[in-house]
């Protein structure tokens, strides 16, 4: 799976699963550039845009959906990542790598920063969705 003499960092794939999981890079960073779930990310955004243009007057919530669910998973996966214990974490993407994991608090405030946003964007979501759907848009 990853290239035994790499060290791959949680606290830098935690971080990058946050900031850009959306398009997946964290999946290339972890699993390398055949990763079929990173690749499945990147296509949100092509698929997002087409459906734009192809449907204008339909509510960009619901023609970007796709990639709206991919920066959900993103973060889901960020606090995936950056919640695995160092030694499962060693075990799975550093096993032969000769360097032990070790996470500082910087991780933690990454988790936490993970957690407001990702809750922020999921109610955001249900929220403009119910007025999509029962109002027809009246509230914005």
């Amino acid at each position: 799976m990853s290239n035994p003499t790499t060290h791959k960092n949680k606290t830098l794939a935690t971080l990058i699963a946050a900031v850009l999981g959306g398009i997946g890079l964290h999946r290339f960073y972890l699993y390398g550039i055949r990763d079929r779930f990173g690749w499945l990310h990147v296509l949100s955004v092509p698929l997002s845009l087409a459906l734009m243009a192809a449907n204008p007057q339909a509510p960009q919530l619901f023609t970007a959906l796709p990639f709206v669910l991919s920066i959900l998973c993103g973060c889901l996966e960020a606090l995936i990542i950056g919640l695995t214990p160092d030694d499962k974490w060693d075990l799975r993407h550093n096993p032969a790598s000769g360097r032990q994991s070790e996470s500082h608090w910087i991780l933690a405030v990454i988790i936490i920063l993970t957690v407001g946003l990702g809750a922020m964007g999921l109610i955001a979501l249900i929220a403009r969705s119910f007025d999509l759907l029962f109002t027809g848009g009246a509230f914005g």
